[in-house]
């Protein structure tokens, strides 16, 4: 066994570690995704019909976007755990509770059913998912980047995004065969309930997988056993501010820019453009995959030529061609599909290499808390209100305003990178 610090060990095998974490990422974050695709089927089941047809839709964004008020909770709180007991125990946590969620949501009843208690189930089930969700991606990315070697972080990193792409994938994808297997009405009814249901199998199958994982965070044990003091549930902020901040800096155009093009385009080329809401998601799907395919080339190339070049040419992108980009959708699927293709390659210079960046800016003791708790907090406030501002926008007459929001957000990132310091070989301590 390699040592690269005295607290974090490397595993016996680093392939057992990449894959099982990425298959628990992949189950929590198909969890997590499949309320925004399904979204459209079951707002009418679970709140008062209307006769303007957004206002169901708005709803049920507007609940996904209370979900993300859980999100910094879970960073904080599920952060503690992994940097006190250890990163395994913080990573069964989090899909445990992800698989109660979506138990739940598949046996929610509707609103002709109970009246008010539907809704109201319906964001106690999503502040569930929003604590579990909020710590998963600060504890599997700590995860990753310590199970790696050092010349080989930007590949192991890049698997945090690749394994949510796939789970982002495989609710698309599954949503895509139900709709296309079953008539609207069956969706709307009853259809919509079954993708939460395999959900919460494929939870338990992640806790099985997660289990066999070795812990990385040695000191876990001693601060466990009383032998080494626990650190403060805030002492990342109060050691750290400098790399707090850059966390959320480097977040802010990037939650955006992520939950605008990888989830919610589909809608909002609908609502804009009058797109085919089948053919859309189809687009959207073929973009995803293609999205996760090269999330592994973008990880190697950051362990070629640093981090700091890729973050760069993400937020450069986006802050000039966000706006151009959604003027351009039209109602076709190629037209989708390669405007889609093209948002994905910018994204990939953010995500194949923020779990890394992430992880080198903080010490082991306070890692996971310094990653989890700005980044939920940025994601919480920007990106799970971008489907609700988009929708709002467009419902009232001024849809193209969306692009200059979210512009204006991938700029201020955009500095933040050109002013950070690469990280690229800093040893993990």
């Amino acid at each position: 066994m390699t040592v690269e610090s005295a607290v974090i060990a490397a595993p016996r095998s680093r392939t057992r570690q990449l894959l099982a974490t990425s298959a628990g990422n992949l189950v929590e974050w198909y969890d997590w995704l499949a309320y925004a695709f399904l979204a459209t089927y079951f707002a009418d089941q679970v709140f008062a019909r209307s006769e303007n047809r957004l206002v169901p839709l708005l709803s049920a964004f507007a609940v996904f976007a209370v979900g993300f008020v859980m999100r910094p909770v879970g960073g904080l709180v599920i952060g503690a755990v992994s940097d006190r007991l250890g990163r395994r125990t913080a990573m069964t946590l989090t899909i445990g509770l992800m698989g109660v969620g979506q138990v739940l949501m598949a046996a929610l009843p509707t609103y002709a059913q109970v009246g008010l208690l539907s809704p109201l189930l319906l964001v106690l089930i999503r502040l569930i998912q929003g604590l579990s969700v909020g710590g998963e991606f600060a504890v599997s990315s700590v995860f990753l980047v310590e199970s790696a070697s050092p010349r080989r972080r930007g590949l192991f990193s890049s698997f945090s995004y690749f394994s949510s792409n796939l789970g982002q994938l495989l609710a698309a994808g599954v949503t895509a065969l139900l709709s296309s297997m079953l008539s609207s009405s069956e969706m709307t009814s009853w259809g919509w309930r079954l993708p939460f249901a395999l959900g919460a199998v494929a939870c338990l199958a992640g806790l099985w997988i997660r289990h066999g994982t070795d812990e990385t965070y040695l000191q876990a044990k001693a601060i466990r056993e009383g032998r080494v003091a626990r650190p403060g549930l805030f002492d990342f902020l109060r050691l750290h501010p400098r790399e707090s901040l850059l966390v959320a800096g480097m977040t802010v155009g990037a939650t955006v820019s992520f939950y605008t093009w990888s989830i919610y385009l589909p809608t909002y080329a609908e609502i804009t453009v009058g797109a085919d809401p089948g053919t859309a998601l189809t687009a959207s799907t073929v973009a995803l995959a293609f999205f996760t395919a090269i999330q592994p080339l973008g990880g190697l190339l950051s362990d070629r030529i640093g981090r700091k070049p890729l973050l760069i040419v993400f937020g450069g992108g986006f802050t000039v061609l966000t706006v151009p980009l959604l003027a351009l959708l039209q109602n076709s699927f190629w037209n989708l599909l390669l405007i889609m293709c093209v948002a994905m390659v910018l994204l990939t210079g953010y995500t194949a290499v923020c779990s890394a960046v992430m992880v080198e800016l903080f010490p082991a003791r306070v890692r996971t808390t310094g990653i989890g708790f700005p980044y939920a907090v940025t994601v919480a406030a920007f990106g799970g209100t971008a489907p609700y501002i988009a929708t709002a926008l467009a419902d009232n007459g001024h849809g193209s305003l969306f692009g200059w929001y979210a512009t204006a957000l991938t700029l201020v990132s955009t500095i933040v990178y050109i002013r950070m310091r690469e990280t690229r070989g800093t040893p993990l301590g």
